[in-house]
């Protein structure tokens, strides 16, 4: 059963004051936009004045874009303060809500998506329904879905590697797109079906996620040596944007979420790895002795008694997590065991990224070598790799949960590797992808975050997704069909509108501007907080 909890924290409240002005603004912009449009042409010389300055203004801000504005038209051509935008918007300036409309309509579309959320997960509007795990009916929609996803999305890619420009693709990133898809179905139906039999599974794929921050984010700081605050707010805002509304919206803690903090905590330890000494990255002796220290930092954070509490126990506000079904365990219990986990794969990650360039070469002699030396190094290496996936599998993998939690920290790189070495094994197999997937790895924080509150449900704060959401009561089939299209289509468009508000908000090339955008969102909070604390109180 849902439970109302009957009041707002002020955090909620805030949410809702700042919220329904820009759903109204955003009202009022529409209409005025058709009315606008609405009204008869008439071409006067006005009219063609007016139409060659935005001619103008239209050239300047292309000529803007390629970066070569002149001093006379960027000063032209300067945009009002951010005090001045906030005085037209409380205003309701008729030419700023026009200019703005779109951005009115991405900010309004993300309100009112999170209070679709709320009403899923937080009141008795919508019925919910208990999970049923049949191994069967998961295996079969699983298969049909790739079966489905091979008849429909497959794609062969012509793309070329960075570092040799011949199609060798090892790694690239349609394969990792689709990887991340493939594992992101199947840990969501995890979640949906309650399929505790696959738990070791699902350790190895988050690992595996995990796994990607490092080499992912290794291989662009590397390469393109963009260190700047515009890409580390930009980096932030995808991770943390849409996890930070939902725990006001729905008064969760941060770590109910728990693969936001850890990506967001590993990409920082990327970023600081890379970008201390950074102009030294190219020296092959010190970049090992940067990633052996990164190992020898997570040992002395997780491996030695004490430590752990002593780093993160300033941080408990943020980090600690108290689940109402298991109170009487430590606040930061949570935090120790999700990142304790997945404590070293980043690090792997890290280094499969910096030798990324070697493998190619090797991979790219071997495509080239005579083809009974070619057909006996590929069979060594499916062989080698079927033994070590089938010895991880029997020795590691067939543990009790708990047992294989100890291993897992040391482990997690062997299924990864195997995966890497088979899928990457022919220029045939790596050149084509299953789109599909792709798509689907695109949005896995999104439908991460999302499942809580329209697919699954908690009904309170903190609280495990242990129910389905449920809209047809008596056919679970088709409910599952209804709740899972409502779900990935929003997922979808929070995808969309994070990077849209992104594009809005965190401006590439002026920090100035980026920092006054940070401190009036941080203004503006603590107005709309002060007044909701204010009313809450009150209230009570």
């Amino acid at each position: 059963m849902a439970v109302d909890s009957g009041y707002f924290t002020p955090g909620q409240v805030s949410f809702f004051l700042g919220v329904i002005p820009l759903i109204f603004s955003w009202v009022y912009a529409e209409w005025l936009e058709y009315k606008k449009s609405s009204l008869p042409s008439k071409v006067s010389h006005s009219d063609l004045v007016e139409l060659e300055h935005e001619a103008i203004k239209e050239d300047e801000r292309v000529v803007l874009m390629e970066g070569g504005l002149t001093k006379s038209a960027s000063t032209k051509f300067s945009a009002p303060s951010i005090t001045t935008n906030l005085y037209r918007f409380i205003t309701m300036d008729e030419s700023f809500l026009l200019e703005n409309r779109r951005l009115l309509r991405s900010l309004a579309e993300f309100g009112a998506i999170l209070f679709y959320f709320y009403i899923c997960d937080r009141m008795n509007i919508i019925s919910d329904s208990s999970k049923n795990y049949s191994r069967d009916l998961f295996l079969f929609l699983y298969i049909l879905l790739i079966i489905v996803s091979a008849m429909t999305s497959l794609k062969k890619h012509q793309d070329k590697s960075a570092f040799s420009g011949k199609s060798i693709l090892y790694l690239n990133r349609h394969q990792t797109e689709e990887w991340k898809g493939w594992m992101q179905v199947l840990f969501l139906m995890y979640h949906y079906f309650a399929a505790t039999e696959i738990y070791n599974a699902i350790r190895v794929f988050i690992a595996a996620y995990v796994w990607m921050t490092g080499f992912g984010n290794f291989s662009y700081y590397y390469i393109r040596k963009d260190f700047s605050v515009a890409r580390f707010a930009q980096m932030m805002w995808r991770l943390n944007l849409f996890v930070a509304f939902c725990c006001i919206v729905l008064n969760n803690s941060y770590m109910l979420y728990y693969i936001c903090p850890m990506h967001t905590l590993f990409t920082l330890m990327v970023y600081g790895a890379l970008g201390i000494g950074h102009s030294y990255n190219e020296t092959r002796s010190f970049m090992l002795l940067k990633i052996l220290m990164c190992f020898l930092l997570v040992f002395f954070i997780w491996e030695v008694p004490g430590v752990f509490e002593i780093v993160w126990g300033p941080f408990t506000f943020l980090l600690g997590y108290r689940d109402p079904a298991k109170p009487d365990l430590p606040l930061l219990h949570e935090w120790q065991f999700r990142s304790g986990l997945d404590r070293y794969i980043w690090i792997i990650g890290m280094i499969y990224a910096y030798f990324h360039p070697n493998v190619e070469k090797l991979m790219e002699k071997l495509e080239e070598s005579k083809t009974r030396r070619r057909r006996i190094i590929k069979t060594s290496i499916i062989t080698i790799a079927l033994i070590v996936g089938y010895l991880w599998y029997e020795y590691v993998y067939k543990l009790d949960k708990v047992s294989y939690n100890k291993f897992h920290p040391y482990t997690s790189w062997i299924p990864i590797t195997v995966y890497i070495c088979l899928r990457n094994v022919s220029q045939q197999l790596r050149g084509f992808s299953l789109t599909l997937f792709a798509w689907l790895g695109k949005i896995t924080l999104e439908t991460y975050i999302s499942q809580f509150h329209i697919w699954l449900r908690s009904n309170i704060p903190n609280g495990q997704p242990k129910w389905l959401l449920c809209f047809l009561p008596d056919y679970p089939m088709l409910n599952f069909m209804l709740t899972t299209a409502v779900y990935i289509l929003l997922s979808c468009r929070l995808f969309e509108l994070t990077n849209t508000l992104k594009s809005a908000f965190i401006p590439t090339r002026d920090n100035l501007k980026l920092v006054q955008n940070f401190g009036a969102g941080v203004a503006i909070f603590a107005c709309l907080y002060s007044i909701s604390y204010i009313l809450v109180l009150m209230r009570s």
